[in-house]
């Protein structure tokens, strides 16, 4: 799972090659890396069928769906996971899904003012 305006690793499965991209502008500051590493492209490249992004607007309201239903705070990077199954959801219907919430580092002051 990777932001939107950081999709890197998609553009790279998709291309067979690495590609570099600009710095992602992205709340998911975790994901603003500009390319993949040697190792890890290798790795997606033999065991990953597809990548999917997810816009800032789902991250926030993955944040705030675990912050007020769960009462779990998890930074944006964090949610990206969740936020791909929340809007590929009816592709996963008829399986189990296990979905990794990581990091409490979130600027809640810069999740205030929701996209």
């Amino acid at each position: 799972m990777e932001p939107e305006a950081g999709d890197d690793g998609l553009r790279s499965l998709r291309q067979g090659t690495i590609v570099r991209i600009d710095t992602p502008r992205t709340i998911a500051d975790g994901a603003q890396t500009q390319q993949l590493g040697v190792h890890t492209f290798a790795i997606i490249r033999h065991a990953v069928d597809d990548v999917f992004t997810v816009s800032d607007a789902e991250l926030v309201d993955s944040v705030f769906l675990l912050a007020s239903r769960m009462k779990i705070v998890a930074e944006p990077t964090g949610c990206l996971g969740l936020a791909a199954l929340r809007r590929h959801a009816p592709q996963f219907s008829a399986q189990r899904v296990g979905v990794i919430i990581s990091g409490g580092n979130a600027d809640l002051a810069a999740l205030v003012a929701r996209p």
